[in-house]
């Protein structure tokens, strides 16, 4: 038997029911140059990401997209002006030795986005 190994998340996508829509909102609030198509694929970010961490938590059925953000306050006021909501205001949880702030919005289509700032 193969040695087993662990499985990180190596990718994600976001179903829309106005794709081109929703296009708009995530180039503009992330700065990302997603695709043209049926398909919109989104490349990985400046350096490409490594493997991502998740966790599982009690709650109502559903998956979750974090993204980080250099100016927490500055994306929540973007993320109004795009057609987005904010869901929850800045909040800080430990993180090693320091803080990670989090604040979570909704797209134009009411997907949660949590935003984090180290």
């Amino acid at each position: 038997m193969a040695q087993d190994w662990a499985r990180p998340v190596v990718h994600w996508d976001l179903r829309a029911k106005d794709p081109e829509k929703q296009r708009a909102f995530y180039a503009t609030m992330f700065n990302w140059d997603i695709a043209e198509g049926i398909i919109l694929s989104v490349p990985a970010g400046i350096g490409g990401p490594e493997a991502i961490s998740g966790h599982i938590a009690p709650g109502n059925p559903g998956f979750g997209l974090m993204i980080q953000v250099l100016d927490i306050g500055a994306s929540l006021k973007r993320a109004v002006e795009l057609g987005g909501a904010v869901v929850a205001q800045p909040f800080d949880v430990p993180q090693g030795d320091g803080l990670l702030t989090l604040a979570q919005i909704t797209d134009p289509e009411g997907n949660p986005v949590t935003l984090a700032q180290q």
